[in-house]
């Protein structure tokens, strides 16, 4: 009776927390009562849902610093964004000084691994459950929701860390003595397997709740492969072709379409539609709202009725000065904006930097201050863009495909069409369309370590990472290609170090 006791807590606090649409609503219509049976399709769907809860582990707020956010580390890091908080501990990202301790590393790491565990949990109790109306290809679509999960998280973290202690059990014991696994291994063994299970699925080709489709397992394969292909990994051009291969599928089949307009990406009706191939959920219902519409806004502009405008990280005026004349993405009010309307004067107040204009949901800025917007980590103009760069590679040269797709997202940009191009000129323009298109949504960090390439804002060029002096006036070294493993983690777990290179 204990052991039932526990396993229905767990599945009511996996249940409670989960980020599914499904479970925003007013009315849940799944969630277990104490006497549900615990063999049961809502147990099993739970377990699966509760692998979706540290998703929002993204924009994850920082509980000692003011407009402190995880999103914020992957911009601060890059050396296109400033703040107008010092509490955000922007500066010693900006000028390279962080450390094992610093803000957001160790919020990264928690909530990744609080994800695999939830996802640990799913994958080992969901074969377990026998009852009517759960069929074996339904608990097998359910488990391939919680690998394609599981694949993301440990993908961020070898991304960010290197190599990471390999978790795929529920933990029998409490041994933390876990040693690190090389990034290689964990990709050979975990998340590429975890990705290519989850494509045998029967998943549907789009889910507009939100919950994983197979057209996000072949976005996220694909950024997989592409990234797997190139630093660290130096995977091989079999792996451009295998990333080729999912995007395409992705654009043909997966009945996504780009918005006509940049700022369809703002409204709430839009969400998990349209461009949009998977999204962080988030509602204005409940309190777990998307917190990026606060932490954008100018500081103290009084433009909204948040007690807090943070301000917490904008663009750097190099950064939106390198955008090619005629830009639409940099006209006003697209990515960016520089004014708005006092909430209670009227009168339009002039900001003194451009500000990000991504997540300004106006109903919340207004209004509810409970933004609807979810947050987006694949859309179709990225998956495009993988297909023009990993094709480009794996064929020695861009095909008309490719081609066709960056000049797609030229269009919306009011952008001239690209002609013909060289190999290493086209992957440049594909670069610099990611770097444009999807600049502040926590992508452009990951581009520069993958490719070893930064764009320089000032000359134009495309400087070597190593070397690369930003705006701020730091220098990246190897030492800023993998964050330090947090010092919290190490005390804990010797076993952990040494350190990455620096630290």
């Amino acid at each position: 009776m204990k052991k039932t006791k526990n396993i229905l807590f767990a599945v009511l606090v996996l249940l409670s927390c989960a980020s599914c649409k499904k479970f925003l609503e007013e009315k849940p219509t799944d969630f277990i009562t104490p006497d549900s049976q615990l063999s049961s399709a809502k147990v099993a769907r739970a377990f699966a849902s509760g692998s979706y809860q540290y998703l929002q582990g993204m924009l994850k707020g920082q509980p000692s610093s003011y407009g402190g956010n995880t999103w914020n580390l992957m911009e601060f890091m890059t050396g296109k964004a400033n703040s107008d908080l010092g509490q955000t501990g922007a500066s010693s990202f900006q000028n390279l000084s962080y450390s094992t301790t610093s803000f957001y590393i160790d919020t990264w790491w928690q909530q990744m691994y609080l994800g695999i565990g939830a996802c640990n949990l799913a994958i080992e109790k969901i074969p377990t459950i026998n009852a009517p109306g759960l069929s074996d290809a339904e608990k097998t679509n359910l488990i391939a929701e919680a690998r394609t999960l599981r694949a993301l998280y440990y993908f961020y973290l070898v991304r960010m860390y290197g190599a990471v202690p390999k978790v795929t059990e529920v933990p029998k014991n409490l041994n933390l003595s876990i040693p690190r696994t090389a990034a290689k291994d964990i990709y050979d063994t975990v998340i590429i397997p975890d990705l290519l299970a989850a494509e045998k699925s029967t998943l549907p080709s789009r889910d507009i709740t939100g919950k994983v489709s197979m057209s996000a397992v072949k976005s996220i394969l694909a950024d997989v492969y592409l990234t797997y292909a190139g630093a660290a990994i130096n995977g091989g051009k079999q792996y451009y072709a295998e990333s080729a291969k999912r995007s395409l599928e992705v654009t043909q089949t997966g009945g996504y379409s780009l918005f006509p307009e940049y700022t369809d990406m703002l409204k709430p009706a839009n969400k998990n539609n349209g461009e949009f191939i998977f999204q962080v959920q988030y509602a204005a219902s409940v309190p777990s709202t998307n917190p990026l519409t606060a932490l954008t806004i100018p500081n103290y502009s009084g433009i909204s009725g948040y007690s807090d405008e943070y301000g917490s990280v904008y663009p750097t005026p190099q950064f939106v000065s390198s955008y090619a004349p005629g830009d639409k993405r940099a006209a006003e009010k697209q990515f960016f904006y520089t004014s708005y309307k006092n909430l209670k004067s009227g009168q339009i107040v002039n900001f003194k930097n451009a500000y990000i204009y991504k997540w300004f949901d106006s109903t919340a800025v207004v209004s509810t201050l409970k933004s609807d917007l979810n947050f987006t980590l694949y859309r179709l103009a990225d998956v495009q863009l993988m297909y023009a760069e990993a094709s480009n590679q794996a064929e020695g040269g861009p095909n008309g495909t490719a081609v066709q797709f960056v000049n797609n997202i030229r269009k919306r940009a009011n952008l001239a069409p690209i002609g013909a191009l060289s190999s290493a000129a086209f992957e440049q323009e594909v670069w610099a369309q990611r770097y444009y298109e999807l600049c502040f949504e926590n992508k452009m960090w990951f581009d520069m370590v993958r490719t070893r390439k930064v764009h320089n804002d000032v000359t134009g060029n495309w400087d070597n990472f190593v070397g690369h002096r930003t705006v701020f006036g730091a220098t990246f070294s190897e030492k800023q290609l993998l964050f330090p493993l947090p010092k919290q983690e190490t005390d804990v777990n010797p076993s952990l170090l040494p350190n990455n290179t620096g630290f």
